[in-house]
């Protein structure tokens, strides 16, 4: 039985969403295939009809996520100091530490990336280096760019590492506070 282009694409856009939560909740490199198929209701046997290899599909889910957070952490139409505050609060948020598999992929994907192939790293760049272009934009900064991204990222990794929400909190607390006195 052949399945329309639609239907295909569908699948496609099915499996890399699936596959991005589970690889942020659990990690991409422990999942099989056959694991991230069962999750779309699908068999291991059909992945390879929609991508080429494993690897392939990472790649293509570090594109998906990472240019998801460029458009809701960007503005396309200039942006602003207040645009930025709204992102820097919404991804230093508890809710944010609580849902992996909804957020951003770097502080839960980060290390697979720095071990993934170079194609991979590659486009993982390419995103955030237009996330900071973006924002040094915004900051008149590309230096504080990069450090601002580099901040967040580390802070919502290190809140996920700890156990008590009270400590949780105080991380994302005070990296708020160190922002404030860069980000006005």
């Amino acid at each position: 039985m052949r399945y329309s282009t639609s239907h295909k694409a569908q699948t496609r856009e099915n499996l890399l969403k699936s596959s991005g939560a589970i690889a942020k909740q659990g990690g991409f490199a422990v999942t099989g295939v056959d694991g991230l198929m069962k999750a779309i209701g699908l068999t291991g046997g059909a992945f390879y009809s929609h991508f080429p290899s494993k690897n392939d599909l990472f790649s293509a889910i570090v594109e998906r996520e990472l240019s998801h957070s460029l458009h809701l952490l960007s503005d396309a139409d200039g942006g602003s100091r207040d645009k930025l505050q709204r992102c820097l609060d919404l991804y230093l948020d508890m809710a944010h530490v609580q849902q992996p598999g909804s957020g951003c992929a770097l502080p839960t994907l980060g290390a697979e990336i720095a071990r993934a192939d170079l194609s991979v790293r590659e486009q993982a760049e390419h995103w955030l280096v237009q996330l900071q272009q973006a924002w040094a934009e915004v900051l008149e900064s590309p230096t504080l760019a990069w450090a601002i991204i580099s901040q967040c990222v580390g802070a919502l990794l290190v809140a996920r590492m700890l156990a008590s929400p009270e400590r949780q909190q105080e991380v994302l607390g005070s990296s708020r506070a160190l922002l404030a006195t860069v980000v006005p």
